[in-house]
């Protein structure tokens, strides 16, 4: 992530915090210099150091702010995040947008780096999807992979993707993937399956990747030996902390998982003087 993206993204932040009248409650403060410290509340793989830097930042140029950390770091609660001194109200204008965006961030690194510690062992990848916060998807993929994660398809341009409606709407899976393959132009194409029968029927065409979506394990084990000289092999569909384990022990390359970025719980974080 660029320093462009993150002072664009902490601007809307800021102006969807601010606008029309400012902070009308700090005006009524006294403006003294201050010292302040971000504390973290609970065990997390840390992220959005410089979205929160960037958020002081922007409130008022003059405020120092000293990182204790790293993004990607494992903390335990208590951990001091940042030291700050400056202007109270500079202070806390920028408090909450910068709070957020190190919950929201860290919420996504680590849930996925619990996945990712379940399947160690296991040469298998837990993946992103699209199913993120609108507008806030790069954001969460960073996340992702700072939890030790693997960055899915960012939008619909960067693969070709046959899912199940798209196979619906055409009703002829094989020759939907050989439509894809004369048309790829380069890009890579998986497919997705949800039976052993749709499987059959493709296999042996050439593109890159099928997945699995939403088979007992019974059938995911009878699928990745079917197809595993052909394609790289994905799993997805109602994959849990609990579960994930197991899915990743039948022999399955990569895990994709939504809960990782559409039901992440955000990380507390407090600002202390």
């Amino acid at each position: 992530i660029n320093n462009k993206y993150i002072k664009s993204i902490v601007h809307q932040a800021l102006r969807e915090d601010l606008k029309p009248s400012g902070d009308i409650t700090t005006r009524n403060i006294r403006n003294k210099k201050i010292s302040a410290k971000i504390i973290s509340g609970q065990n997390c793989v840390i992220g959005g150091l410089n979205f929160a830097r960037e958020a002081f930042k922007i409130s008022d140029k003059k405020i120092s702010f000293k990182l204790k950390t790293k993004d990607g770091r494992k903390l335990n609660k208590g951990k001091i995040v940042a030291l700050l001194k400056g202007n109270a109200s500079s202070i806390l204008k920028a408090e909450r947008v910068a709070l957020n965006f190190l919950g929201l961030i860290s919420g996504v690194a680590t849930i996925t780096n619990r996945f990712v510690k379940k399947v160690k062992g296991k040469s298998c990848e837990i993946c992103c999807t699209r199913k993120t916060l609108p507008n806030l998807r790069l954001i969460q993929k960073y996340g992702v992979k700072l939890g030790g994660g693997t960055n899915h398809r960012f939008n619909l341009s960067d693969e070709i993707l046959i899912k199940d409606n798209h196979i619906s709407v055409n009703k002829n899976i094989r020759n939907l993937v050989k439509r894809a393959i004369k048309s790829k132009k380069g890009k890579k194409i998986t497919v997705e399956v949800d039976n052993l029968s749709q499987l059959k029927k493709i296999i042996g065409l050439k593109f890159n990747r099928v997945l699995f979506d939403n088979m007992s394990l019974k059938n995911l084990r009878k699928a990745v030996r079917i197809s595993k000289r052909f394609y790289e092999t994905e799993a997805s569909g109602g994959v849990t902390l609990g579960n994930v384990r197991r899915v990743a022990a039948t022999g399955v390359k990569r895990i994709s998982i939504g809960q990782i970025t559409h039901s992440a719980p955000a990380i507390d974080f407090s600002l202390n003087f």
